[in-house]
This record gives structure tokens, C-alpha cells and sequence, in this order.
């Protein structure tokens, strides 16, 4: 069940909130809707793009924190030993930072689409931020 919609430069991907796992970063980012925003490729992490959010403080601890989200699956780092992000996995991932490795809030995967995640991916590694947008489908 798609309830969301992520778009990512022309290209719309559905996705699913991860209520049951995560309720709290759920409720916080939904406050945000719809949200834009420019994803850029990652630069210790692997195969992944995200949103820098610098010192926003949404008030959450850890809920269903992993430091290997799989492709289509999207975690908010709730800041301390690193600036608060977004992240987007669209392969392997081992979530860290120049402190070293970090777990983020695994709290949305995209349900489809991943081999054009994937491409558009790579193509922010090679060629810049791209823009996205989240809205409820």
C-alpha cells in the first residue's frame, strides 16, 4: 500500500511509512508534508543520497535504527554525534560519518521502482543534487 509519493527529478516512486517500527520519526515527518528539498550523494556511506538538516532537532531518540538500511529504504539520523539527515539507501550501505558509524530511524521504503532509484543514484554521484519531493499519494 502506497502513502506516499517521493519524487525524485520527474520520476515518482510509492512508498510506505513504517508506522508499527517506527511511530514516533512516522508522526515527526509527516508533520513536514509535503516536503521539498535537494538530495546529494552521500560521502562515507556508500550507495546513498540525503538531506543535510544541519542542527533541526525533532525531538526523537532511536526507534528501528539500523546502519544498514537496504536499497528503497529511507532513515532520519536524529543528530548527536553528527548533523541530523535524511538518508536514502539505493544499494549497500553502511551508514557513518568523518566520526565514524552511525544508526539512523528507518521510518519509509520505497515499494517500487528501485532499478530507477538506483540510476537516479548514481547519476547525483556524477552529476549533482538532484530535487525531491515528498507528498501523501
Amino acid at each position: 500500500m502506497s502513502e506516499l509519493v517521493i519524487k525524485i527529478e520527474g520520476h515518482a516512486f510509492p512508498a510506505r511509512f513504517e508506522s508499527q517500527a517506527a511511530p514516533r520519526t512516522v508522526a515527526a515527518f509527516r508533520k513536514l508534508l509535503p516536503y521539498s528539498e535537494r538530495v546529494i550523494h552521500v560521502r562515507w556511506s556508500g550507495e546513498a543520497c540525503w538531506i543535510p538538516l544541519g542542527d533541526t532537532d525533532f525531538g526523537l531518540g532511536y526507534e528501528n535504527a539500523t546502519s544498514h538500511p537496504h536499497p528503497g529504504q529511507m532513515i532520519l539520523y536524529p543528530g548527536g554525534v553528527s548533523e541530523t539527515e535524511i538518508l536514502l539507501a539505493y544499494g549497500p550501505v553502511a551508514f557513518a560519518s568523518k566520526a565514524g558509524p552511525l544508526a539512523g530511524n528507518h521510518f519509509l521504503t520505497i515499494t517500487d521502482g528501485l532499478d530507477k532509484l538506483a540510476e537516479l543514484g548514481r547519476d547525483t554521484l556524477w552529476h549533482g543534487a538532484k530535487p525531491i519531493l515528498f507528498s501523501a499519494s
